[in-house]
């Protein structure tokens, strides 16, 4: 497993199981298993593009002023360039988290200090540090109150970054409610996990009006393609869309939720508000997990690389009905 590596490359594991990719059941990758049908056939691509609707649709949907807003080539290239712009000496990213953070953090010279979410959340943060916080978190998918934290963070005028990239799934009230009353937080959010669109790069960062125009005055002027626009207006549109994907992936979770608890192959079934789950197998590793589940086409996420999991800690995403009766009957088959 590589320091930085993360789930979904299908057709890697395809040339491994010596099968095509759409045989694949790809439980590794936490973006949703439905998403919105759009008609790209109408979309100029011989003119640059312009973003003013994409803005005026977002900034209704988060309910914030389209000047208080960048758009970025997806959530990793937000993350990257917030690092880069952030002039703190010390970034302290809750833990374990996505792992572009500690990353990026490494590559921008930032002293990292990392804290343990499950053992030691009333730790202190050292005064005007970078503060990250994954809402709901990942790989485990907990969405905390964080009230309390954000009034402890600002005591310590520290910068804050949420990434609720994950929050669509939960329904859990969003952090952009502090962004008139602290003028050091910023919230990120990407399109991919929700709308099921990791080919489609669209990632926002929401914060004041004078922090968006400092970070503006960094980025280029265009990042995302017209193609991507296109998609996430008519993805913003869609109603009926966002309430069969709730009602899918609610069945689709209940389902899976049991499949793991019933299984004595995992040890701990974390509670999740997200689209996927953390288990702690009970004597296998991840990797041997993984290779018992190659013969059946199957990929989970091995999450030995997050900081504070071992070896035998797994994330299993939340996919259609068709797909989890296939990873129940590989469980079945390895008791």
């Amino acid at each position: 497993m590589t320091t930085y590596g993360h789930g979904g490359d299908v057709n890697g594991f395809a040339q491994r199981c010596g099968c095509a990719p759409e045989e694949v059941v790809d439980l590794s990758s936490n973006i949703n298993f439905i998403t919105p049908s759009v008609d790209f056939s109408s979309v100029p691509l011989n003119a640059y593009p312009t973003y003013e609707r994409l803005t005026e649709a977002l900034a209704e949907y988060y309910r914030v002023n389209p000047d208080e807003m960048e758009l970025f080539n997806g959530g990793s290239s937000a993350i990257f360039s917030l690092l880069r712009f952030f002039d703190n000496p010390t970034c302290t990213i809750y833990s374990p988290a996505y792992l572009e953070y500690r990353k990026a953090s490494h590559l921008y010279g930032k002293k990292i200090a990392l804290i343990d979410r499950f053992e030691a959340m009333d730790t202190e943060v050292e005064e005007n540090s970078l503060v990250i916080f994954v809402n709901p978190s990942t790989p485990d998918g907990h969405y905390y109150e964080i009230d309390v934290l954000i009034e402890k963070w600002s005591a310590k005028n520290c910068t804050i970054l949420i990434d609720e990239s994950f929050l669509e799934f939960c329904g859990g009230e969003s952090a952009t409610r502090y962004l008139q009353t602290y003028d050091k937080l910023y919230v990120l959010k990407s399109q991919t996990k929700f709308y099921g669109c990791a080919g489609i790069r669209v990632g926002i960062i929401l914060s004041t009006r004078d922090n968006i125009r400092a970070l503006r005055e960094k980025e280029p002027l265009w990042k995302i393609s017209a193609l991507d626009s296109h998609f996430l207006i008519t993805a913003l549109a869609d109603e009926p869309f966002r309430i069969l994907s709730h009602e899918q992936n609610r069945q689709a979770k209940e389902y899976l939720a049991v499949i793991l608890g019933s299984s004595p192959l995992f040890e701990q079934v974390f509670e999740s508000d997200a689209n996927f789950f953390l288990v702690h197998l009970a004597s296998m590793s991840a990797t041997e997990f993984q290779e018992k589940l190659l013969p059946h086409r199957i990929m989970v996420r091995d999450c030995s690389n997050f900081d504070f999991l071992d070896e035998r800690y797994v994330r299993i995403a939340v996919k259609d009905i068709k797909s989890l009766m296939r990873f129940e009957g590989a469980l079945c088959s390895l008791r």
